[in-house]
């Protein structure tokens, strides 16, 4: 039985969205009981020349919003780029859900074969559907979600395998 695109995609990124959303709300209960500025956490970073922990949360909201909006040929919301604190990084997941659940079976499945093709700074990038889906947008959605869990876990909030799988 062969896998379609849409089961591929939009159920799998919604899940782990929902889960990134907890993993977040950890990240927010761990600083309010530390008594640390939750900016500090959303402005952390795994190396100096990583994106911060807001960041990585906006590019992996950024991937399914965008990625899948070109595989159904729907034009996705435009957000700010501004969020940076916690209850604003569960706003852009939450808006991010909205968007997908709009995307049907029938406007992804059958795109396995479609041209896409995008820019980001002076980058020109060209695939086809399925490889659009298997080798952009999947990997690095979780690169994204990852680096967020690593940077919430190795400044102490108990995060575990668990949270980042749901369960």
């Amino acid at each position: 039985m062969a896998i379609s695109m849409y089961q591929a995609s939009i159920p799998q990124f919604k899940k782990m969205l929902t889960n990134l959303s907890a993993i977040l709300k950890k990240g927010e209960e761990y600083a309010t009981a530390k008594k640390v500025d939750g900016n500090v956490l959303t402005g952390e970073r795994l190396f100096p020349d990583m994106f911060p922990l807001s960041r990585q949360v906006l590019i992996a909201c950024d991937q399914v919003k965008n990625g899948m909006g070109r595989l159904a040929s729907v034009e996705p919301p435009k957000f700010e780029d501004k969020e940076t604190t916690f209850a604003e990084l569960q706003e852009r997941i939450a808006k991010t859900i909205v968007f997908i659940d709009g995307i049907k079976p029938e406007q992804v499945d059958g795109t396995e074969a479609k041209e896409i093709k995008f820019s980001i700074k002076e980058w020109n990038f060209e695939f086809v559907g399925d490889q659009y889906l298997f080798t952009w947008i999947i990997p690095n959605f979780y690169f994204h979600i990852t680096t967020t869990y690593n940077i919430l876990r190795s400044n102490g909030v108990e995060v575990g395998k668990t949270d980042f799988l749901g369960g």
